[in-house]
């Protein structure tokens, strides 16, 4: 339902491919442009953090996905002629109670587990807590953050699941499709090169759970939730000199980065947990047609 029902609007290949190659084109260009010119990434960070302060950086990095989530909002609605509504869930509403779900899920454990770590390994921390730069932080972070992860979900879960669905007609191609390239555009991240390859496992497995939430809710709103408190608790709590967001949080990390153990939990344990809390809340049921069945096109439109 979730895939097919993008069928009811202007859905030719054409409309689908613009803002793919925009974006990636652009991704692709940014990363040609770094290697030939040989530019140290997370020195030109520290040097810009240094020089105008982390929640200018921060605001500055955030900023462009005002520009993306307006552009394809604008897209979905004047080229798809396709409601907002109808890219987020296959309810007569948006279901913001789901949306809270998650967000409410994620952040408590995520909260409880960066306190737990805390409190069982002091010396890996130092307290970071500065009060006029941290609700300045929280600010920019309510607002921004949740704009950020709203692109990245409309786009990979809605924009190309729904696209990539009606293009090849069932729904296990879209979701590995997406999962894998949304774990990918990540290897561009400073962890990928503090803590190895290995950490690719996780932005994947990230990426599958994100899409197997939506394929089985028949919607955005959970993927939604789940990936804005897990930026946002994270931005708030912890930074460290070696990831993507460096903040004015509470703690600052400064052990030395390792991945081992504590990348596969998430991904085999923790996620599994995640998928059979929201399964049982929301009697999710016919696992195998709603992952690996076909799109069908509805009989009675007929738009191209």
């Amino acid at each position: 339902m979730y895939i097919a029902q993008a069928f009811r609007y202007s859905h030719s290949f054409w409309r689908y491919l613009v803002i793919p190659v925009l974006f990636f084109g652009l991704m692709a260009l940014n990363y040609v442009f770094i290697e030939m010119m040989d530019i140290d990434v997370g020195q030109v960070m520290r040097d810009e953090i240094a020089r105008k302060g982390s929640n200018r950086v921060l605001v500055e990095n955030l900023a462009a996905f005002v520009i993306f989530l307006a552009g394809l909002f604008l897209w979905v609605k004047y080229v798809h002629n396709q409601p907002l509504k109808a890219l987020t869930t296959t309810r007569k509403e948006v279901d913001w109670s789901r949306f809270w779900f998650a967000f409410i899920l994620v952040a408590v454990f995520n909260i409880v587990v960066t306190l737990f770590d805390y409190f069982s390994n002091p010396q890996d921390f130092a307290i970071n807590f500065q009060l006029e730069p941290f609700l300045y932080l929280l600010l920019i972070s309510v607002i921004l953050i949740p704009i950020q992860t709203s692109f990245e979900e409309y786009f990979f879960r809605g924009y190309l699941m729904q696209g990539l669905g009606i293009l090849v007609r069932n729904r296990w191609i879209p979701l590995i499709l997406t999962s894998v390239i949304f774990g990918g555009l990540h290897y561009f991240n400073p962890e990928v090169t503090k803590l190895g390859d290995i950490i690719m496992i996780y932005y994947i497995g990230t990426g599958f759970m994100l899409g197997i939430m939506t394929l089985m809710d028949e919607g955005l709103e959970l993927a939604l939730g789940f990936h804005a408190a897990n930026n946002l608790i994270t931005a708030l709590l912890v930074t460290a000199d070696w990831t993507a967001f460096q903040t004015h949080s509470i703690f600052k990390d400064i052990s030395e980065p390792s991945a081992g153990w504590d990348v596969l939990i998430p991904v085999f344990i923790i996620y599994p947990l995640f998928l059979f809390i929201m399964a049982r809340k929301y009697k999710w049921t016919n696992w195998k047609e709603k992952l690996f069945g076909k799109v069908e096109k509805p009989q009675a439109l007929e738009i191209e």
